[in-house]
């Protein structure tokens, strides 16, 4: 049996999964709200295996250790996710890192998750590392693309394009969701377009 691998993604309507430092939109691009905060709560309470490449690890572990307890960098589903077994894929990255469960795999990322998909017992779930995540879709390993769009556009402000450079993909909707009444969660099955 194989272990389903979901890329999960936030975005702006326009594509963009960061903004500037210049814009003063704020986490979440400051829209996030209780359903929203409670339905991914709900999202990583159950057994999986995170995946990361070694920029959005080295970002995420950054954020969380200029964080306070109060701030909204450590909302529980933040907390959660933080606690859950990691895999991070680097080659430049040694152990230990600084996340409770948390172990470095070195190789080509498509090698290290297709060989996870194979040996894991649990779902693995993927938040963030874009260019790992797009090199996953183009080798058929992701099995499901969850999109978190966000009602704003960052024309002026927006960085990281998600799909950038991606191959071109079918997209099969599984699953849609309205969350707070303004933010809209995508569940994609990709295929490669052939």
């Amino acid at each position: 049996m194989t272990a389903t691998y979901t890329f999960d993604v936030f975005s702006s309507l326009d594509g963009f999964g960061a903004y500037d430092g210049d814009g003063d939109w704020g986490g979440y691009w400051g829209k996030q709200g209780p359903e929203l905060l409670e339905h991914r709560l709900a999202l990583y309470g159950g057994e999986q295996r995170m995946v990361f490449g070694a920029t959005t690890y080295r970002e995420f572990a950054e954020m969380l250790a200029a964080s306070t307890e109060d701030s909204d960098v450590r909302d529980p589903w933040v907390t959660r996710m933080r606690h859950l077994p990691a895999t991070v894929v680097s080659s430049t990255l040694r152990g230990p890192l600084d996340w409770p469960d948390a172990t470095v795999a070195s190789g080509d990322a498509v090698d290290v998750v297709a060989r996870l998909k194979k040996e894991s017992d649990v779902p693995l779930r993927s938040h963030g590392s874009l260019s790992m995540n797009r090199a996953l879709m183009a080798a058929g390993l992701v099995d499901r693309v969850q999109v978190t769009i966000f009602p704003v556009i960052t024309g002026q402000t927006g960085t990281a394009p998600i799909f950038h450079g991606a191959a071109d993909f079918d997209l099969e909707l599984i699953e849609t969701r309205t969350l707070d009444g303004r933010t809209q969660e995508l569940v994609y099955r990709p295929t490669l377009h052939s």
